[in-house]
């Protein structure tokens, strides 16, 4: 469930840079994964970067929020299918037990 959390709030990151891409001087997000200590993994978002010498111009990367959000909604679209695999799998346990 981690991961369909932290890929769902990093595809929601890729969303806002892409949304704001022509704003002036708009610093876009950044997201890092960071594993939990107690299993699972967490999407950090931070705005790095300086303010641009342009403001004029906005600091996204659209080749890079593309590639990015694909990376993303695969993440989200793998975690979902290890979630749906854990239930199956729950669910026959449970059926063997009874």
């Amino acid at each position: 469930m981690s991961g369909l959390k932290a890929f769902s709030r990093a595809l929601d990151s890729s969303g806002h840079n892409v949304a704001n891409a022509s704003t002036s001087g708009f610093i876009p997000q950044q997201t890092s994964f960071q594993e939990q200590a107690a299993g699972g993994v967490t999407a950090n978002i931070s705005k790095e970067g300086s303010s641009l010498a342009s403001q004029e111009l906005s600091g996204t990367d659209l080749a890079n929020e593309i590639v990015q959000s694909i990376q993303f909604k695969l993440g989200f679209d793998l975690s979902a299918k290890v979630v749906k695999t854990a239930d199956e799998i729950l669910g026959t346990l449970i059926d063997i037990k009874a």
